[in-house]
């Protein structure tokens, strides 16, 4: 038996876990039996408080767990009192506006008007709750449909979307016109 491979097994299942495991349980992923299971938890909380280590493994009634230790707590609640910002990217940012002002919008219509695939950015966009699904489309294959949230506005300081930005008709014809040239020449080549 590789002991420092079965310490390792154990931290990954108690690390994995978040929960407490029974040393039943803990013992049958290791592949020993439960006294052999329980002296190596034994040797390992020992360690782990020799080494002044910030985690710990506690036993709790024929289960053991791996939590912070009390002394760091503090830490931890600096860190979670932080506000997570997301970063959006030029591609998140495309395609955060385009769904803005073609909502309800399906993936394909982003995709038409972006010429890439935007499958990542829309992922992105909803995980960090500034679009959701709006529904489906009553067409084959139902797409889903995609619009703005609540927390897009907040974030962008705006109380509804007849708030955003208008864009200029002559900068729209002057984009036209930009994309119709480049596909030419690229249709020339």
């Amino acid at each position: 038996m590789d002991i420092k491979k079965t310490e390792a097994a154990i931290e990954a299942v108690l690390f994995t876990m978040g929960e407490s495991v029974e040393l039943s349980q803990i013992a049958r992923a290791v592949c020993q039996d439960t006294d052999t299971t329980r002296k190596i938890l034994a040797n390992m909380m020992v360690r782990y408080q020799e080494e002044d280590r910030g985690i710990q493994i506690i036993e709790l009634e024929q289960s053991y767990q791996m939590c912070t230790k009390k002394e760091y707590y503090e830490a931890l609640i600096r860190i979670a009192m932080q506000p997570k910002k997301p970063v959006l990217t030029d591609v998140m940012l495309e395609t955060l506006s385009i769904i803005a002002y073609k909502q309800p919008v399906t993936k394909a219509e982003i995709e038409k008007i972006r010429g890439v695939k935007c499958d990542h950015a829309v992922n992105k966009l909803v995980e960090y709750n500034l679009v959701k699904e709006l529904g489906r489309l009553d067409a084959p294959g139902r797409p889903i449909l995609f619009g703005t949230t609540e927390e897009f506005l907040r974030s962008f300081g705006v109380q509804g979307l007849e708030e955003l930005p208008v864009p200029d008709p002559v900068k729209i014809e002057d984009f036209k016109a930009e994309a119709e040239e480049e596909i030419q020449l690229k249709l020339n080549v």
